[in-house]
């Protein structure tokens, strides 16, 4: 889809953006990999590349540095079907690289170079596209924008902007290198659960939000939130989605591991289509959990996202994926 043709897209993310320096060599460290290859990243923005490879129109609201690679970022989410018109020139900071290590199949090791700061956490109230974020059908951010000033101001100003229009997704996406500590992350993170109607997250950055790692127990506490759909991915145990109403767990789909960075992203972009397709809970999530898995046996992330085919098929070829539904 030409990203020229909607003035609103249907999945507006904001935050990270940068490149991934991933090694071409498996299973070694950084001081003996030879070669690497060069991607876009940030989770926001990979989330609005698995989203445009889905057929949607998408658009990321980030910033990159007046250099060679904000350059890549901008021309690269462009050729991934982006719209680039909300990537932002910082002429402060240069864009970040993130080196990562690879030792499948689940040990992924990451090296962020955002010092002293990051043109993406730069982000202020006044660089919010209003019309965007008040009309797009999804808006998409994650905890790490809540971290420091001013993009805390700028997600919350998007937040206000938006109201309760649905669907609005928080990624909990917990990295500690963004926060001072735990503790200001969770005051920071419940400030906004209540202005959110989708929340994804971990075991630990359930912990980090409502103080649960107890997947049953931290799916109810984000819905006494006001959360009205409550993901909470459990790893090798699959993933639990609840609503007031209903109960869903997807087993996890039977891949070889290659790289699992980008399987977050990719069922990010993933859940997004499914909600905006009208698809069912169950449905929705074993989608997201399929098309995560495929990523996952891939090297890179922003390019390896899949397409609903080949999400479907691979679905169709692992029945013991199939979701467990109950109504509550």
């Amino acid at each position: 889809m030409d990203p020229s043709t909607s003035s609103v897209p249907d999945v507006l993310t904001i935050g990270r953006s940068g490149v991934d320096i991933y090694p071409l060599q498996i299973g070694v460290g950084l001081e003996e990999v030879t070669s690497f290859g060069k991607f876009v990243g940030g989770s926001p923005t990979n989330v609005a590349v698995a989203a445009a490879r889905m057929g949607h129109s998408s658009a990321v609201i980030t910033e990159v540095g007046d250099d060679p690679f904000g350059r890549f970022v901008r021309q690269e989410v462009a050729r991934l079907g982006v719209d680039p018109r909300y990537v932002i020139t910082n002429h402060d900071f240069l864009t970040p690289v993130t080196f990562c290590e690879i030792f499948p199949p689940d040990d992924f090791p990451l090296y962020f170079y955002r010092q002293p700061s990051a043109p993406d956490l730069q982000i202020r109230p006044a660089d919010i596209p209003e019309d965007a974020v008040r009309g797009a059908k999804i808006f998409w951010l994650s905890v790490t924008g809540l971290s420091v000033e001013p993009t805390r101001s700028a997600h919350h100003r998007a937040l206000d902007l938006r109201g309760r229009t649905p669907l609005t997704v928080l990624d909990l996406d917990y990295r500690p290198m963004f926060w001072e500590n735990e503790q200001v992350a969770h005051t920071e993170v419940g400030r906004v659960l209540d202005r959110v109607d989708i929340v994804v997250g971990n075991k630990e950055e359930c912990r980090i939000a409502v103080g649960e790692t107890e997947p049953e127990r931290a799916a109810d506490a984000l819905l006494e939130r006001g959360v009205e759909i409550a993901v909470v991915k459990q790893g090798p145990l699959g993933t639990l989605a609840k609503t007031r109403d209903e109960r869903v767990v997807v087993p996890v789909t039977p891949v070889q591991v290659c790289n699992g960075l980008g399987a977050g992203d990719s069922f990010g972009g993933a859940l997004c289509h499914a909600l905006l397709e009208g698809w069912d809970l169950a449905k929705a999530v074993s989608f997201a959990s399929t098309a995560g898995a495929i990523v996952a046996s891939r090297l890179e992330c922003s390019t390896a996202m899949a397409t609903e085919q080949e999400v479907l098929d691979l679905m169709a070829a692992n029945p013991a994926s199939a979701p467990r539904t109950e109504a509550l």
